[in-house]
């Protein structure tokens, strides 16, 4: 059965999607970028402040399903420069423990709003 996650303190879908899907066993949040829940504004910064302001993002979703990112299976991580990533690195790092999730990290070409960072996770259900 497939079910619609969706919660006030992350941003709001900016078009046909939905926050998060959870089935039975796992939860998929869509890309998550660094706008900022209460105005639905871009967070102005560089790629760390955009980082920090994502990785709350993807927190309070997860949250919303009494999960963490301790349940996290795998990542997908956009960046609009690959010269950030070791910054970009230092940070997502930061919210998570061993062992880490899979993840795929590549530069895109342009991001949404041209926002400097964009991260999709799968999680599972405890």
């Amino acid at each position: 059965m497939k079910q619609r996650i969706q919660t006030s303190k992350a941003p709001n879908a900016l078009g046909p999607y939905s926050q998060a899907i959870a089935t039975d066993t796992l939860v998929f949040c869509s890309g998550q970028g660094p706008m900022d829940p209460e105005t639905n504004t871009l967070v102005e910064g560089d790629v760390t402040v955009q980082t920090e302001r994502t990785m709350e993002n993807i927190k309070a979703l997860l949250a919303e399903m009494d999960l963490d990112f301790s349940d996290v299976l795998k990542s997908t991580c956009y960046l609009a420069d690959m010269d950030d990533f070791k910054a970009f690195n230092e940070v997502y790092g930061s919210y998570l423990s061993e062992p880490y999730p899979a993840r795929t990290t590549i530069q895109a070409a342009r991001l949404p709003l041209d926002i400097l960072v964009e991260i999709e996770v799968i999680a599972q259900k405890r």
